[in-house]
């Protein structure tokens, strides 16, 4: 018996472990968010860009089907209404996402989907959604799925955020809350996860974990299937789970979340931005040991970001601090900064444009969704803003890929904002954020040679298209950074050389 009980606990261990792991392809790097974009767009998006740049996986809005919002001009946050689990929004149907799928796992790129296990929706007069189903909110009803009232928690509101008990037990900004302590409810949702997982899906990000009693998703974690095989997934490979977690840093109940799968890591995106905005006497020397010593989870568990959907409009945690599309040069810089660090599973915002903070994607009248236009530079037109498509963004995918597991190494600053590292002897970056220009003779850890910057250009057959930089014998170089610099941000990596010796 105990050699039976030595097994069953590996077993456990195991499968803890497989909700931490992503999925990606070898030598591909980061998440990236396409919100709200439909499924033959991101298509497209695989195979003509994500693949060939070296992208690791997308996340997707929600795709089970929401109530219509039509006051205000249907809002981005309709999609985290449920109406039941029939795939149908305005992202496509169940043969749009599963055709996405298979072309996207087909060019290596892993498709995670922000899933709704916490709750239906609020109540909303009509509540018809987007697959023609309907709900009776205020009886608590929604006869797609079905779930009637024995199904949700007693009515309540959270007034304590620090008290669990009403933390995951009453309603979440008036949506109501299911009881996943509940069998039916369970049974629902491990139906709608398993479903996902046999359309292809490589794991979940789960929004409003912290509502959720973390045994009750255990169970629910637990039941989902392996990951299916046909789409390139080792067998009894099991989902990666990342679990939305609002917190900064302070309340101890994020633990209660890592052991069954990773977290999303708000205080680095406060911190980030924080530092690169100078506030409250931070600088960038302070990022030497951005990790679990700035009070973050272990690396492991650890879902980072300069923003997200929420925190970008002022929701979520962060506040003023976070650093969005709208200021693009210390968020390029705060991004290559997190692609060249060795700290979390990374995942890049995709945004639209946007004024307030309820405006939906770009739509025409009838709120049927515009497609991004691609512009001859790779930059997106018709309202969306693609960060994911910026030169200094996307050449720092290929940089984090160049420089997988490697570690950090000949680290310098000025003892303020000026700073620069190595990845092992494959890359080497450097920041300005200080008032004055940085010119310095600095350690980059490569073979002597001349090597294109992929921030300001790249090398394009054999030449640099941007700033180019010269390494001598002792692996050192000129670097100069301006003040006035356009990015603030050069770096350089082996596969970036134009020339080697």
């Amino acid at each position: 018996m105990k050699g039976v009980s030595v097994v069953l606990v590996l077993c456990f261990v195991a499968l803890a472990t497989g909700q931490h792991w992503p999925h990606i392809w070898e030598g591909r790097t980061g998440i990236v968010h396409l919100f709200e974009w439909k499924f033959k767009d991101i298509a497209d998006e695989c195979e003509r860009f994500l693949a060939p740049k070296g992208f690791g996986g997308i996340q997707l809005s929600p795709v089970n089907e929401n109530v219509i919002i039509r006051n205000p001009n249907r809002p981005w946050w309709e999609r985290y209404q449920p109406i039941s689990y029939v795939l149908t929004t305005r992202s496509g149907n169940e043969q749009d996402f599963l055709d996405m799928s298979r072309r996207c796992n087909a060019v290596g790129i892993r498709i995670y989907v922000d899933v709704l296990l916490n709750h239906m929706s609020a109540d909303n007069y009509p509540s018809d959604g987007t697959a023609g189903n309907w709900a009776d909110t205020s009886a608590r009803s929604w006869p797609a799925v079905p779930f009637g009232p024995n199904d949700f928690n007693p009515r309540c509101d959270i007034y304590d955020w620090n008290d669990r008990y009403q933390l995951r037990n009453c309603e979440l900004v008036g949506l109501h809350d299911l009881n996943q302590g509940s069998e039916h409810v369970r049974n629902m949702l491990v139906n709608f996860l398993d479903h996902l997982v046999d359309l292809g899906v490589a794991g979940f990000r789960v929004d409003a974990a912290k509502h959720v009693w973390p045994h009750d998703l255990e169970v629910i974690y637990n039941r989902v299937k392996n990951l299916n095989t046909d789409f390139g997934f080792y067998a009894n490979s099991r989902a990666y789970i990342y679990q939305e977690v609002i917190d900064l840093g302070g309340d101890p109940i994020r633990y209660e979340y890592t052991p069954l799968g990773a977290i999303t890591e708000f205080k680095y995106s406060a911190n980030i931005g924080e530092v690169f905005r100078r506030w409250h006497g931070q600088q960038l020397r302070y990022l030497r040991n951005f990790g679990p010593e700035w009070n973050f989870v272990p690396s492991n568990v650890a879902l980072v970001f300069v923003d997200n959907h929420d925190n970008q409009r002022g929701h979520g945690a962060g506040g003023d601090a976070i650093l969005t599309y709208k200021i693009p040069r210390l968020y390029k810089m705060a991004t290559a900064f997190t692609l060249a660090w060795n700290y979390g599973t990374i995942r890049m915002m995709s945004s639209f444009a946007f004024n307030d903070g309820d405006q939906g994607p770009p739509q025409d009248a009838s709120g049927n969704i515009i497609s991004p236009s691609i512009n001859a530079d790779n930059t997106c037109g018709n309202g969306w803003v693609c960060e994911h498509r910026w030169r200094q963004i996307y050449n720092m995918v290929g940089f984090a890929n160049q420089v997988q597991g490697t570690s950090v190494n000949d680290w310098w600053d000025n003892g303020s904002n000026q700073i620069a590292f190595c990845r092992g002897n494959q890359g080497f970056i450097a920041f300005n954020n200080d008032e004055h220009n940085f010119s310095q003779w600095l350690q980059t850890c490569l073979p002597a040679g001349t090597y294109c910057d992929i921030i300001s250009g790249q090398n394009v057959g054999g030449s640099c298209s941007g700033v180019t930089i010269t390494v001598y014998e002792d692996q050192r170089a000129n670097i100069v950074i301006p003040v006035d610099h356009y990015d603030g941000v050069i770096a350089i990596h082996r596969g970036s050389a134009s020339r080697i010796g």
